[in-house]
């Protein structure tokens, strides 16, 4: 385990390197069973790109940027990953976007990326107005932390992440067999399954379906788990 600072990240496990990035505010709380299961056949490393999981949840936190969040990303990748090889890569909600960057300006270090349901809703044909829908529905009053209150990982999600990550447009196209776009079969009809499938197109990537929702790394950690790993190792064997 790294030092409680921005940028923390925790490893475990051994085979191919995976690179994990939590949606919210980057707190892998509640990522146990997932990275337990995928420790089996990957070595897992879980970025805490805030360090809130390494000490520093309740101090001050200024609004984020995905290319901050991509870029110490990138230099984890640097510090754990052998020259000349790549890792497999997954994000989920925020951290789907983050992935997404991180795919558009280190390409060559990225055997594959997975992105769970990233909310880049902006780039849809109504984006404007599905982006106010989803602030609204998440950043509501009876969600906001009142004044004074202790920080949680959902108050900075809600405070510093929420806004300047729904207004990213990911704009590159990726190489042939090395993103899939995933959402889950309890999100059809929803936004955020629309939204995947529309980045899967417009980003030159993949789309899939994963088990449970939004949550469903926490709802249902070994089937998704088990899905992830298929479809990192499947991409290799093609790729091959």
């Amino acid at each position: 385990m790294t030092d409680a600072l921005p940028g923390a990240y925790d490893v475990m496990g051994s085979g191919p390197l995976l690179l994990l990035v939590p949606g919210g505010a980057g707190h892998p709380m509640g990522l146990g069973p997932l990275t337990e299961r995928l420790a089996a056949r990957f070595t897992v490393v879980t970025y805490d790109p805030l360090g809130l999981a390494h000490g520093r949840l309740g101090l001050p936190v200024a609004d984020q940027r995905v290319a901050d969040w991509s870029e110490g990303a990138h230099r984890v990748l640097e510090t754990v990953l052998p020259a000349g090889e790549s890792a497999y890569v997954f994000g989920t909600s925020s951290g789907g976007i983050a992935v997404l960057d991180l795919l558009a300006r280190h390409p060559r270090r990225l055997a594959h990326v997975v992105a769970h349901e990233p909310p880049c809703v902006t780039l849809l044909p109504d984006g404007a107005e599905r982006r106010t829908e989803l602030i609204g529905r998440l950043d509501g009053p009876e969600r906001a932390p009142a004044e004074g209150e202790p920080a949680t990982a959902m108050g900075v999600f809600l405070a510093r992440v929420l806004r300047p990550f729904t207004a990213h447009a990911p704009a590159f196209t990726a190489a042939p067999g090395r993103l899939t776009l995933a959402a889950g079969t309890d999100s059809r009809g929803q936004l955020l399954y629309r939204t995947a499938e529309f980045l899967s197109e417009y980003l030159g990537g993949v789309f899939a379906e994963f088990p449970g929702g939004h949550l469903g790394t926490l709802d249902h950690p070994v089937d998704f788990a088990d899905l992830l790993a298929d479809t990192f190792l499947s991409s290799a064997r093609t790729s091959a």
